[in-house]
């Protein structure tokens, strides 16, 4: 299927291309979910997941040959209208999946910066998109969803994100590269993180962490108690409280290959992330055994998980400059089966 031959081979077998590979637009109608436009991405290499266009595109279902990766919240797919942005309100509306964006002007714990009262973790994963585009073509084995988010007020700051999403049919990636413009007069503080989350049955006690960071570091003295245990996960239980660690990388000109696996699986599975150092320096772990509340995440931002009064105070608060675009790109994928897994290591 990874070539146009193949392709062409496999169409006189079927009656429509989505039982090989590409893409499936529909709305959801139930409950908190209802309203939200989703997009259902089949790879033809076994890697399943789902877009949601009015939770600013980012993804939420996603599986491999069955199985599932992500840690779900009972919220899911929530749709955006019943967003509140007071204090931690976000966590009420927070699905996690496979990819939720924080920013893009905050993140972190809820704050008041320069007599702005700003919420958890920004408004990005509750805006809906606009002019969403899917050039997905079976023929070239393209899968590409792309998509303009718009946050900006009235005598505040002006952001445009253009964010694509590309896959191709018969491999098991998904690449997500986003450009951030500043359309307004002044100034406007940039805080970008990509909340990457793992969960049950893929994540389990057996799993093994890699983060390939110059250094790690706990947010608190409960995590920095228990840095012993940064590369692993323990069962589910009721006293366990969240840990936060920092990584950071020293080498800003190669990428950054952070990856987790589950050798209990099939043959062997791995869950990899990809992104530039240059573009997001930092990188927040964020494990959390508790009970239903069981999720690893990794979270590479151009900022430390901090609120943005903070950043101030340290020097540590970037800006983007009027009209000026910045770009961010993820590259998440999978590894199947004990030899590809090996090899996958070794070269990174």
């Amino acid at each position: 299927m990874q070539n146009k031959d193949q392709r062409k081979k496999l169409s006189a077998y079927i009656g429509n291309n989505y039982q090989i590979g590409g893409t499936r637009n529909y709305m959801l109608t139930d409950g908190i979910s209802n309203g939200c436009r989703c997009i259902d991405v089949r790879t033809g290499g076994g890697f399943d997941y789902t877009i949601v266009c009015d939770r600013g595109m980012d993804i939420s279902l996603a599986s491999y040959k069955g199985t599932n990766l992500v840690h779900l919240t009972e919220n899911i797919e929530a749709n955006p209208a019943f967003y509140n942005p007071s204090g931690t309100e976000w966590l009420k509306t927070f699905s996690a999946g496979l990819v939720t964006t924080c920013g893009p002007t905050n993140l972190s714990s809820p704050c008041v910066d320069d007599g702005e009262n700003l919420g958890m973790h920004g408004r990005w994963s509750a805006i809906p998109a606009k002019q969403v585009c899917d050039l997905t073509d079976y023929d070239s084995g393209k899968i590409e969803v792309s998509g303009l988010l718009y946050d900006s007020f009235l005598f505040g700051h002006k952001l445009k994100i253009q964010r694509k999403i590309k896959s191709e049919i018969g491999k098991a990636y998904v690449e997500i590269d986003d450009t951030i413009e500043n359309q307004g007069g002044t100034a406007v503080p940039l805080n970008v993180l990509y909340h990457v989350n793992l969960g049950y049955p893929f994540l389990d006690e057996s799993v093994e962490i890699h983060i390939p960071s110059t250094k790690a570091e706990g947010y608190d003295d409960y995590s920095n108690e228990r840095i012993i245990d940064i590369n692993s996960i323990k069962s589910p239980d009721i006293h366990n409280c969240e840990k936060n660690y920092m990584h950071t990388f020293e080498d800003k000109d190669n990428k950054v290959v952070a990856w987790v696996i589950n050798r209990n699986i099939d043959d062997g599975l791995l869950f990899y992330l990809e992104f530039s150092p240059e573009q997001l320096p930092f990188m927040t772990q964020w494990i959390l055994e508790n009970i239903k509340d069981f999720v690893l995440a990794i979270e590479p931002a151009n900022v430390p998980c901090e609120p943005r009064n903070v950043l101030r105070e340290r020097n540590q608060l970037p800006y983007i400059n009027p009209g000026e675009k910045i770009n961010f790109s993820i590259k998440i994928g999978i590894i199947a089966g004990k030899e590809n897994i090996e090899e996958f290591c070794k070269n990174n």
